[in-house]
Formats: C-alpha cells, sequence, structure tokens
C-alpha cells in the first residue's frame, strides 16, 4: 500500500544572520526566490504546503501559503518551525508533516517517498547524505518526517531547553533515509558566497 502524500511544511524562521539578516528564502537564485524552487520540489510531494516563518506574513503573500509563526518566543530554532508544523497539520487531521529548509534549493525529488520509506517506529525519519570524498554521512535534520501524535512531546522538549533535532529525533528511534548524488543534493545558502555558487550550480544544469 502507497503511503498518503503528507503535508509539506518549509522552514524559514531563522534570522540568516551569516547573509546579513532578512529573508533568505526571498534572495534570488537563477532570477527566482530561494523559497521559489522549494516550493516547485516540495509541492508535488505533499498535499499541501504551508511556511514556517517569524514576523509579518504579509512579504509571503505572493505563494498563497499558510504563514505559521514558532509558537515560543526568542527563536528557539528549527524545532520550534517543526512544532509550529505539527500543531498546524493536526488541525487538518493530517498524521504527519514532511520539513524541508527554505535555503535549499536542490534537495532530492524522491525526499518524502525515501523518508517514508525509511520511517522508524515512531513514525519518525530524517535525511541524510554521503560526503563523495571521505564517504562520511551527514545527517540533514531540516528536513524530516514527523508525525503529529509527537508534537505533545516535542513541545514539552523545547519547553523543557531542547534546542538539537537530533537529541530528540535519537530519542524516538528516528530512521534515517540516506541520498548519495556527486553534488550534495542538501546544499544550502548561507552566504552572499553560496548564493553564487547556487548560480553556477543552475548554470551548470547540476541541480
Amino acid at each position: 500500500m502507497t503511503p498518503s502524500r503528507p503535508l509539506g511544511v518549509i522552514l524559514a524562521g531563522g534570522r540568516a544572520t551569516r547573509m546579513g539578516g532578512g529573508d533568505k528564502g526571498l534572495r534570488l537564485v537563477g532570477g527566482r526566490p530561494l523559497l521559489a524552487h522549494v516550493v516547485d520540489r516540495l509541492s508535488p510531494q505533499c498535499a499541501a504546503l504551508a511556511l514556517n516563518a517569524n514576523g509579518d506574513p504579509a512579504r509571503f503573500a505572493d505563494w498563497g501559503l499558510p504563514v505559521l509563526p514558532d509558537g515560543m518566543a526568542d527563536y528557539p530554532g528549527p524545532l520550534a518551525g517543526v512544532l509550529a508544523g505539527l500543531d498546524w497539520a493536526a488541525e487538518q487531521g493530517a498524521e504527519a508533516i514532511v520539513t524541508a529548509a527554505a535555503d535549499t534549493p536542490f534537495f532530492p525529488v524522491d525526499l518524502v517517498a525515501r523518508l517514508q520509506e525509511a520511517a522508524g517506529p515512531s513514525g519518525l525519519a530524517l535525511a541524510a547524505s554521503v560526503d563523495p570524498e571521505s564517504g562520511k554521512i551527514w545527517r540533514q535534520p531540516t528536513f524530516g518526517l514527523w508525525p503529529t501524535a509527537l508534537r505533545d512531546d516535542l513541545r514539552a522538549a523545547l519547553q523543557d531547553g531542547l534546542r538539537k533535532i537530533v537529541l530528540w529525533t535519537d530519542r524516538h528511534g528516528a530512521g534515517q533515509a540516506v541520498f548519495t548524488a556527486p553534488q550534495d543534493p542538501f546544499f544550502n545558502v548561507n552566504t552572499p558566497a553560496d548564493l553564487s555558487a547556487a548560480e553556477a550550480i543552475l548554470e551548470g544544469g547540476g541541480a
């Protein structure tokens, strides 16, 4: 039986300090906002999308997506965005969400299917990629499959001060979907130099 498509949540709640502030997702790559590239990749894999972002939601009005602010103050990190997404999904009666980072324009087009295949007993799974030079596996904790049934546990963990994603996912036996490619499929844009690198990837047809 093929798993149903989950809801998708794009994580854009960070402060982009290494980029000089503002919304990384609105920076242009190939003449289009990073967020547009992410929406194009995630939308076909999910039943519906929402955006986790803080501040005035009107700046994202062109996408017509629900904008979900963190439910906790002081930018506690991506897990707060995951929790906002889980609460939104629970209101829709959905069983799970898949998250993707707003600054990662080239992630796999089979992300959701692979995460569903890799899910652990709790329903959790994280993406990972293989370093082509060292062979080391790097977890990509902002790309994951998250069951809504765990949202109250995550809320309690955040209230207790937990911030590191993998500490919580390890606690719940998350599965791991490992992606291999000559180029890192989870390349993310943190700096102006990364924007230039993303442009080069697009121009080279590597996306």
